[in-house]
């Protein structure tokens, strides 16, 4: 069997990577920490199929000020990364007066119709009565999503912390002194583990004896397409604020979504034809993009809690068990926060001040078994 750890971490997603990332940069040396992850590579499911686009205004309040810390966090990052993690990149919802009302979140510009479409001239053609106006977020960025995670990789290997690829966890038995780990062909003993397996997580809770929280994994596809003509540079992401479809530049393209949530099995997910084609169909009808053809597609699981704030604290019954899962489709626009609240747990067994009292206790998940 392996020496004792102090901390495993069970899942090499954007969340187990940022959360290594950061007790990396806080202890003395990363040696007592591991990061299991099933795959022989990291960011292999949901997290290496990212949109992308970070914006402070979307989702629910705990949310939207995880964002924005995370968003401060990677424009500013420390140790400075070979190349931007992050840039400014707006984002604008379309729709109704009455849908973009119910939208309505701080910080947003409202566009009369005619100013979104002298910003976002394809809409010209939309039809009045579904794209009455538009609500603009300029806080909003862009993410390299590859490049986020080779940083947070480097960094945490650079201290010392064990990655283990291709080592799913097949068993987890807590005992008064922990627990003791197989994953994969490694035995080990950890003295705390961190839950972060994305879509599986309520099943690794389950094998260390923990009630599950009812993550729900949700599928959500998205595709590169070829255009008639490149959009301009500056273009913003636009959004229906129905949540049937957005799209943004990509080169002399765009990565375009359905937006869909269909509830999954935990899986490897594939793309259904169908529902990109679709797709592609109801946005050369609703705007002038000419989508000429689809370069390739791919559907991620977005794991969503029962209230849809994710998750992040010790499990109420399994002591050293923390739970950091949920983040449904934030998981990197909240990711440098979510792991600073987890590295507080951790270490200090608190989530610290820079973190309001109101987010810090929406993200406990006793708050399921109440």
């Amino acid at each position: 069997m392996d020496p004792v750890c102090d901390v495993l971490v069970i899942g090499g997603g954007i969340a187990g990577l940022s959360l290594v990332s950061e007790l990396a940069g806080r202890r003395s040396g990363g040696s007592g920490v591991v990061l299991a992850e099933s795959e022989p590579v990291l960011a292999h499911h949901t997290s290496g199929r990212s949109a992308e686009q970070l914006t402070p205004s979307y989702g629910p309040p705990p949310v939207r000020e995880l964002t924005a810390l995370t968003v401060a966090a990677l424009l500013d990052p420390r140790p400075a990364p070979p190349r931007p993690l992050a840039w400014p990149s707006s984002k604008v919802l379309v729709g109704t007066v009455d849908q973009l009302r119910a939208e309505s979140a701080p910080g947003t510009q409202e566009l009369s119709r005619a100013a979104l479409v002298e910003l976002c001239p394809e809409l010209a053609c939309s039809p009045a009565e579904l794209v009455q106006a538009g609500r603009l977020d300029t806080s909003s960025v862009r993410t390299d999503a590859a490049a986020l995670v080779a940083w947070h990789r480097d960094r945490a290997a650079a201290a010392g912390v064990r990655i283990l690829t291709g080592a799913p966890v097949t068993a987890l038995d807590a005992d008064d002194g922990g627990f003791t780990v197989t994953a994969g062909p490694h035995r080990l003993r950890a003295r705390r583990v961190v839950d972060a397996a994305g879509a599986w997580a309520d099943g690794v809770a389950s094998l260390a004896g923990a009630a599950p929280l009812g993550l729900r994994p949700l599928r959500r596809t998205a595709a590169l397409v070829r255009l008639a003509k490149p959009l301009a540079p500056d273009h913003p992401m636009v959004v229906a604020a129905d949540h049937r479809w957005y799209y943004r530049r990509h080169g002399d393209g765009a990565l375009v979504s359905p937006c869909e949530a269909v509830p999954s099995e935990p899986c490897d997910a594939l793309p259904v034809a169908e529902d990109v084609e679709d797709l592609v169909a109801i946005l050369n009808a609703v705007t002038s993009l000419g989508i000429t053809g689809v370069v390739r597609a791919w559907t991620g699981l977005r794991t969503e809690s029962p209230d849809g704030v994710p998750v992040c604290g010790f499990d109420p019954d399994v002591p050293g068990l923390l739970w950091l899962a949920g983040q449904s489709g934030y998981g990197f626009q909240t990711s440098s926060a979510m792991a600073r609240a987890a590295a507080d747990l951790l270490l200090e067994d608190a989530v610290g001040p820079w973190c309001s009292p109101g987010t810090a206790a929406a993200l406990d998940p006793a708050r399921f078994r109440r």
